[in-house]
Formats: structure tokens, sequence, C-alpha cells
């Protein structure tokens, strides 16, 4: 198979951009933004970052994706996957020592992208996907148990059984105000395909929900009564400080990270095949 390292974008101009896509592209992006961007924030903070952080992710990396990406139709930002790969570098190493895995797992990635690895992912029995699949999400909807039920903790414990403990302990002080917001933001989600397909169920649950809170002066935590007011500017880049002894102790978090990359688009039931077609780290093709 030729490779040819041209972004989609470059090829999109050339043909000639017409006013129907201009507006076609408009409303996606509209669509996917309201939507994408709480979602940033949610996976940041169970990523156990600052809200702000799921925002430049989201942001920054959703444009490069957009300019140097070889497809014509696709959507880029934080995945829930990378959830607890993430939260347990996090509390080991700090915001640093992220830092560092990223973009040493970004190498790997461009490494792998070069040398066509991505056919290697058919040879992963599919049986291991539905159970990696099943596992994250067990583990990303016991990282929520504190958030939907108003616990009153300070910290979760980062270990599965452990955390079940410590909610258990703290179950007296479970907020039902907060149930019952997020089981109505759920039926919301569930339901909202079958009255229209137009206005994605997240984003009316988000809206909703936001002004009940705000009007009712319902007694639930916000962000801001949680982490006080974000940024609303991007940072300055600056790269990390770098050593060897860094890089060789987050070596081994950088090639979980990399693995992880190229099985996302097969973590959905419906893209086995895409998965497959895309190969590695998004190489143009």
């Amino acid at each position: 198979m030729h490779t040819q390292l041209k972004p989609e974008l470059i090829t999109v101009i050339s043909e000639g951009y017409t006013r129907k896509l201009f507006l076609a592209d408009l409303s996606a992006g509209l669509t996917v933004g309201v939507v994408a961007l709480p979602l940033a924030i949610a996976f940041a903070i169970a990523s156990g970052v600052k809200p702000e952080q799921g925002l430049y992710t989201a942001i920054v990396a959703g444009m490069v994706t957009a300019v140097l990406g070889g497809s014509r139709a696709q959507i880029s930002g934080p995945t829930g996957a990378f959830i607890v790969i993430v939260y347990g570098i996090v509390q080991q190493y700090g915001y640093k020592g992220l830092a560092i895995a990223t973009l040493i797992a970004g190498v790997i990635l461009i490494f792998m992208g070069f040398s066509r690895m991505g056919v290697l992912l058919k040879f992963i029995p599919y049986p291991v996907i539905v159970g990696f699949t099943s596992g994250i999400a067990l583990i990303i909807f016991s990282s929520q148990i504190r958030d939907f039920a108003g616990l009153r903790m300070e910290k979760v414990p980062a270990e599965f059984v452990e955390k079940w403990i410590a909610y258990k302990e703290f179950a007296p002080t479970l907020n039902p105000y907060a149930i019952g917001l997020g089981v109505i933001s759920i039926l919301i989600i569930l339901l909202m395909p079958r009255i229209t397909h137009r206005i994605p169920g997240p984003l009316v649950a988000i809206v909703l929900m936001t002004l009940v809170v705000r009007f009712l002066h319902l007694p639930v935590e916000t962000i801001g009564d949680r982490f006080g007011s974000m940024s609303n500017s991007l940072p300055s880049p600056h790269l990390p400080q770098v050593s060897l002894h860094l890089i060789r102790e987050m070596f081994s978090p950088a090639l979980t990270i990399a693995l992880l990359g190229p099985l996302n688009p097969c973590l959905r039931p419906w893209s086995p095949t895409v998965c497959l077609a895309q190969g590695t780290a998004q190489t143009w093709s």
C-alpha cells in the first residue's frame, strides 16, 4: 500500500471548498465542540488533572488533527479508555511525569506509523478487545461513584477494591440531589435519540441540568466549587525538564500509552474494520 504524507485538508482545498461544504462542516463543528469540550473537562477531572488541562488537550489536539490528519471526517479529543492509564501515571509521577510519558509515546507512535505496524492489529483476538473494553468501562464506572452520589470524599483510592471500600465508609454522606441529577442526565442521554438525532443527548443533559442547578440553587458541588475559576486563555508552550533517569522511569508508562493509542478505534463496537484499515497512529494511506 502506497503511503503519502499529505494531509487531507490540502486535498480538500485543492479540489475546491464550496459554501455547501463549509456550512456542513460548521454545523458538525459546533455540534462536536459543545459536546466534546465539557466531555474533555470530565475526562481531565477523572484522570486526576485540572479541568482546564482537558480543555487544552481537546483544543490543541483537535486543531492539529484537523490540519494534519488523513481523514475528511474524524473527531479527535480525549478518550475514556485513557482515564485509567493517565490517572495512574499522575498519581505516581505527577503531571511532569505524564508530560514526559506523552512525549515518549508520541515518538513511539511515529515510529510505529512509519514502520506500518498497524497491520499487526488484525492478529489481536476480538475477545481480548471486548474484555479490555469491558474492564475499562467497569473501572471508569467505579471512578465516577463519588461524584454521581455526591460523596464527601477528599480523595478516591486508585485501586479498584479500595475504591469500593472507601465508598462504603462514606455512604452516609451521599447527596440525593446529586443522584437525582445524575439519573435524569442518563435518562436524557438514552431517550434523546428516540426523539431526534439532530440534537445530541449529552448537550441537552448538560445545558438543562446546569440551568436547573443554577436557578433552583440545588445543594450540589459544581466545577467552580471544587476547582475555582479556570483560565480563559491557552498557556504558553514549554517543554518539561527532561532527564535520562526520568526517561527511563517513564518509558514503561509511555509504551502503555503508545500501544493503547492504535487500539482505541477498535474499542468501539462499530469499528473493528475501521481500526484495521486505519493502521497505526493515523498513518495516511
